[in-house]
């Protein structure tokens, strides 16, 4: 779709303007237009906090993952004190990315020319550069990456002026202190490609209006309304709760779980951590979304989740949590194709945006926040 009047830029602020009691759903633009797509690239993914993934999945020295943020190929890796280290994953010769996807490895080496670093970026050696005045081996060392670890999950920067993620998140460290989200254990992890927006599906995660009918064939019957809590977010995150029963055992706090009562028992929070980490968090398990556009019309999608320490101990509950995987799995099916109508929607002519229900107020949220970083 082309970048034709009206502009993306002015329809955000006009629709971010708007209180919430009267609010609709952002423009067609901020989906569509690539203009916008490289204004949220230059001003939000360069500049704030990004989810690589769990510190559990890294356990040893030598672990690692890698991503692309805005442009950047990326390596997290455990070093050999034991510290998550984030650092470029382009060779300094010949400029190949090094590591792919998770692994373990005791050293990097370049699949092009051999050059070999240590954990800690510092070029090992190199081969066949003996006769070249310039090189210098001391000197070379991949370029670091900040990285901060934050209730358990993997935060990197781009940005060296970026506040820390523990001082921009700390409303959310006291709201589910109790949950001890840094204990859970990551038990899986996917990767994958959706033909939507990434803010569409960021959107649809973020309200719970869509569960009765999205997920008619999965949660849909467990979902109330009636007892959504969706109050106003923070600047830099939203979120909106529901109430779990004992349909879904593994989704309580287990009997083990001493520190939590009442309602914060079975209690689900869904955190929509800027710009585009997706957290269901229930006393028994956790989920997660790490989002980064692929173009306007496709989204890459980091999958994980796993359990709490109660249950990661239980040899009960490994089949509960086999059970609920496969639950997860086909509520995605359902969620891809609810994503991927939208953005076919929207895309066309005589698509124009509706008001949004109160259920849906961390949407309303989300526009505020890509407001503030895309708007002059």
């Amino acid at each position: 779709m082309s970048d034709t009047f009206p502009n993306p830029v002015q329809e955000l602020q006009l629709n971010a303007k708007v209180p919430f009691e009267q609010a609709h759903a952002m423009p067609k633009s901020v989906y569509t237009s690539t203009d916008f797509l490289e204004q949220e690239i230059e001003n939000i993914f360069k500049k704030d906090w990004f989810c690589a993934g769990r510190a559990s999945s890294l356990p040893n020295p030598g672990d690692y993952t890698t991503l692309e943020l805005a442009g950047q190929p990326i390596m997290v890796i455990r070093d050999r004190d034991g510290n998550l280290r984030a650092q470029s994953n382009v060779c300094l010769h010949r400029m190949s990315t090094l590591l792919t996807g998770r692994g373990n490895t005791r050293s990097i080496v370049c699949p092009y020319h051999a050059w070999t670093y240590n954990l800690d970026g510092s070029l090992r050696g190199a081969p066949a550069m003996g006769k070249n005045d310039a090189f210098c081996k001391d000197q070379l060392k991949l370029p670091t990456v900040r990285c901060e670890e934050w209730l358990g999950w993997i935060m990197v920067s781009l940005n060296a002026e970026a506040p820390s993620a523990a001082r921009s998140l700390g409303g959310v460290e006291d709201m589910v202190a109790d949950y001890q989200m840094e204990n859970y254990t990551e038990t899986f992890f996917e990767t994958h490609v959706w033909d939507t927006n990434w803010k569409i599906l960021a959107e649809n995660f973020m309200e719970s209006y869509h569960l009765p009918v999205c997920h008619a064939g999965t949660i849909g019957g467990l979902s109330k309304l009636d007892e959504m809590i969706c109050p106003p977010g923070l600047p830099a995150f939203n979120y909106h709760t529901i109430l779990k029963d004992e349909t879904l055992k593994i989704a309580l706090a287990h009997p083990d779980n001493k520190r939590m009562k009442g309602d914060r028992r079975r209690t689900t929070y869904l955190l929509a951590i800027y710009p585009s980490l997706l957290i269901t968090l229930t006393p028994g398990y956790f989920w997660y979304l790490s989002l980064h556009p692929r173009g306007v019309n496709k989204v890459q999608i980091y999958f994980g989740g796993g359990m709490s320490p109660e249950y990661v101990n239980d040899p009960n509950a490994q089949e509960s949590f086999k059970q609920l995987k496969a639950l997860l799995d086909d509520v995605n099916v359902e969620d891809m194709g609810c994503t991927e109508k939208v953005y076919r929607g929207l895309c066309s002519g005589l698509a124009t945006p509706g008001p949004l229900s109160h259920l849906e107020r961390p949407n309303y949220d989300f526009a505020q926040y890509l407001s503030q970083r895309i708007c002059p």
